[in-house]
C-alpha cells in the first residue's frame, strides 16, 4: 500500500502533466471536501497560465447553459438570432470543475464525454446550426461515500488519470515543485518527442491486455503520459522508466484482474562442450548472421520491456484486487446499469421529458419556448402592424404571447424495507425472508434507486441501513440481522414513517415493504401489554396513510390469522399473503408498488 506522501507526489506529477498536455483529458480526483482537495485544485491551477478559462460546473446543469442555444435578450433587441455560448465554449483552452461528479446526469456525463472526444461542440436548435470549439481539461471530483458511487465509466474513461486522495493528510498535502516556466518549457519540449517505437505501443498494449482493460483509450492515454514524462524531464524519447510511470499512473487504477505471473526460464542444463561449440572448419556459415542476432536482441529487449511495465503496474494495483480475481481469471462486473423506472413523476424546469407548454413569462431564456411563442403570435402580426400604421416589419410579440417551456420526470425513490425478526415471524423462516430480500436489494441496485432497512425485535426499531446505493452494505447489513424476542411492531411503523418523510423531503419518493405477521405485542412506550400495543401499531398504520406513501405489506407468518390484512387495510397498503416466502412473488409486490407511482 502506497503512503500518504507518495500519493500526494504522483497526484501533484498528474496534475503537471495535465498541464503539459491537454489531450489527456483530465482526471477524476476522489475525496471530500477540504484543505488536501483544495490544495491539488489550487496547484493544479497554479501551473496554467492566469488567462487560462477555468468554469465550474454547476450541478443540474441544462443543456443550453451547457452547450449553448438563442441568447433571448440579445434576438429581440437585434431581430435577429444571436447565439450564446454555453459553458463548455467559454471553457476551449481552459479547466472545467466538475463537482459531486459521481451523480452527474447521465446526459450531462455523455455530453461532457462528447466533448472530450471531438473538441467540438455542434449545435443544430431554434433554427441554428453552428460549430463551437470547447477543448477543455476535466477535473471530476468524486464525493462519493459508498464504492458503489463512483464517476460514470462513459466519462471516466475518457479522463487519464484517477487520483484517490482519501488517506491524505493536510500536513502531506506539499506545495507542488513545479511552476508554470516549467510547464510552458515542457509543452514546446513536448513538440518535439519522438513518436514511441512499436516495442512500447506492444509493452503498453500488453500490460492493459493483461490488467483486463478492454478499453483502447487507456493505451493511448498511457503512451501520451509517457511523451509528456519525457517532455518534463527535456528529453527528445520515450524513455523506458516513462512507460513505466505511464502504466502506473495510468493503467493500474483501471485494472480489473491481477496479471499472472510467468515462471521464470528454467537453467540450461546442457553440457558445456554443446553450449560452446565451435563451428565446423570451412564452413563460414556456422556463423549466426549479424541479422538474426539483432532480431533475438530486439526479442530479449522487447520481452524486457515488457516485464518493465508490467512489473511497475502491479507494484501499484490497488489494494483487495486480488480477492476480486476469480473464476478463472474472470472479474465479476456488473453489467451497464439502466435507469430503469423509479420515483413519481415530477415538474421539471429543465430536465426530464418534454410536456405541453404554457402561458406565462420565463425567468430566463433557456425557459422559453420559442416556437410555441412565435406560433402564439404569428396570427395577430396583420392586426398589430395595422394598429401601428405598418403592416411590415420585425415579428411584434406581447407579454400575453410568451409560453414557458415545461418538462416532467421521475424522481429517484427509496425503498425502505422493515423486516420483522421478532421471534413470532418463525426464526427458521427467517433466512427465507432474508433471500427474498436480498434478490429486491439487487434489482433497486440496478435501478440506482436507494435502499433502507429497518428492523424491529425486541423492545425497539433499529436502523440497520441508513438509505444507500451500496449493495454491499445492504447485504452486510441483512447478513447481522438476528432473530428472536419481541415484536415491536408500532414502534417500527413508526420509524418507517419519520424515515419515508425525510425522504420526500429530500425530493425522493419513499416505497414501504413490510414484512411482518402483523402480531405486534409491544406498546410505543416499550410496555408488554398487546391490547395497548395493537392500538398503537394501528394508529401507527393511519399516520403513514395519511402521508400517502406508497406502501405493501407482506404477511409472512405460516397460517396467516387476518391481523396482516387489517393491518394493511389501516395504512392503505397492497397486501400480500406468503405463508412460503418466494423471492419472485415479493419482487412482483414491489414492482407494482414502483408501477403505480
Amino acid at each position: 500500500m502506497k503512503d500518504a506522501t507518495t500519493v500526494w507526489a504522483e497526484a501533484m506529477l498528474a496534475a503537471a502533466l495535465l498541464a503539459v498536455d491537454p489531450r489527456l483529458g483530465g482526471a477524476v480526483v476522489r475525496a471530500g471536501p477540504g484543505p488536501v482537495r483544495d490544495s491539488w485544485v489550487s496547484g493544479f491551477r497554479a501551473l496554467l497560465g492566469e488567462e487560462t478559462p477555468w468554469r465550474r460546473l454547476p450541478p443540474g446543469i441544462g443543456d443550453e447553459r451547457l452547450l449553448g442555444g438563442l441568447d433571448f435578450g440579445a434576438a429581440l433587441g437585434s431581430g435577429r438570432r444571436v447565439l450564446q455560448r454555453g459553458l463548455l465554449a467559454e471553457a476551449d483552452g481552459g479547466v472545467v470543475i466538475a463537482p459531486i461528479a459521481e451523480r452527474l446526469a447521465s446526459g450531462t456525463a455523455s455530453r461532457l464525454a462528447g466533448a472530450l472526444d471531438t473538441g467540438v461542440i455542434g449545435l443544430e436548435r431554434d433554427g441554428m446550426a453552428e460549430s463551437l470549439r470547447a477543448r477543455f481539461l476535466l477535473v471530476a471530483l468524486d464525493e462519493g461515500a459508498d464504492e458503489d458511487e463512483r464517476v460514470a465509466e462513459t466519462l471516466a474513461e475518457h479522463l487519464a488519470f484517477a487520483i484517490d486522495l482519501d488517506g491524505v493528510g493536510h500536513r502531506d498535502a506539499l506545495p507542488i515543485s513545479a511552476t508554470d516556466a516549467d510547464v510552458a518549457e515542457a509543452r514546446e519540449a513536448l513538440l518535439r518527442v519522438a513518436a514511441p517505437d512499436l516495442s512500447m505501443v506492444e509493452a503498453i498494449c500488453g500490460a492493459a491486455q493483461a490488467l483486463g482493460i478492454g478499453s483502447m483509450r487507456a493505451p493511448v492515454l498511457a503512451l501520451r503520459v509517457a511523451a509528456a514524462l519525457a517532455a518534463l524531464e527535456g528529453r527528445d524519447a520515450i524513455e523506458p522508466e516513462d512507460l513505466s510511470t505511464a502504466a502506473r499512473l495510468v493503467l493500474a487504477p483501471r485494472a480489473t484482474r491481477v496479471p499472472e505471473v510467468t515462471a521464470e526460464a528454467e537453467p540450461d542444463t546442457r553440457p558445456d562442450d554443446t553450449l560452446t561449440e565451435e563451428p565446423e572448419a570451412g564452413n563460414p556459415d556456422a556463423t549466426p548472421p549479424d541479422d538474426e542476432l539483432s532480431a533475438a536482441e530486439n526479442d530479449d529487449t522487447a520481452a524486457t520491456l515488457d516485464d518493465l511495465v508490467l512489473d511497475a503496474v502491479r507494484a501499484a494495483l490497488p489494494d483487495g484486487l486480488e480477492a476480486l480475481w476469480m473464476d478463472q481469471g474472470r472479474v465479476a462486473r456488473s453489467a451497464a446499469m439502466s435507469s430503469g423506472r423509479s420515483g413519481a413523476r415530477r415538474a421539471s424546469p429543465d430536465r426530464g421529458r418534454r410536456i405541453a407548454s404554457r402561458p406565462g413569462l420565463p425567468k430566463q431564456a433557456s425557459g422559453l419556448d420559442v416556437v410555441e411563442t412565435l406560433k402564439a403570435a404569428a396570427p395577430w402580426q396583420k392586426v398589430r402592424g395595422a394598429l401601428l400604421g405598418h403592416e411590415r416589419g420585425p415579428m411584434r410579440i406581447r407579454r400575453d404571447d410568451f409560453r414557458i417551456r415545461r418538462f416532467e420526470q421521475r424522481s429517484e425513490s427509496t425503498v425502505i424495507f422493515v423486516v420483522d425478526a421478532s421471534g413470532s415471524a418463525a426464526l427458521q423462516r427467517l433466512a427465507e425472508t432474508k433471500g427474498a430480500v436480498e434478490l429486491l436489494l439487487a434489482e433497486a441496485y440496478v435501478k440506482r434507486t436507494q435502499v433502507a432497512l429497518i428492523a424491529f425485535r425486541g423492545t425497539a426499531a433499529e436502523l440497520l441501513l441508513p438509505p444507500t446505493r451500496s449493495l454491499t452494505r445492504a447485504r452486510r447489513s441483512l447478513a447481522e440481522l438476528a432473530g428472536g424476542g419481541a415484536t415491536p411492531l408500532a414502534a417500527a411503523l413508526e420509524a418507517a414513517a419519520v424515515l419515508g418523510i425525510a425522504e420526500r423531503a429530500k425530493g425522493r419518493t419513499p416505497v414501504l415493504v413490510i414484512m411482518t405477521d402483523g402480531r405486534g405485542n409491544i406498546a410505543l412506550d416499550g410496555a408488554a401489554f398487546r391490547t395497548r400495543a395493537e392500538t398503537d401499531a394501528l394508529n401507527a398504520a393511519r399516520r403513514i396513510r395519511g402521508t400517502g406513501m406508497a406502501v405493501a405489506l407482506i404477511d409472512i407468518s405460516p397460517r396467516p390469522r387476518g391481523d396482516g390484512q387489517k393491518l394493511a387495510e389501516a395504512m392503505g397498503a397492497r397486501f400480500a399473503a406468503l405463508p412460503y416466502v418466494e423471492a419472485s412473488r415479493v419482487r412482483e409486490v414491489v414492482r407494482s408498488l414502483e408501477g403505480a407511482g
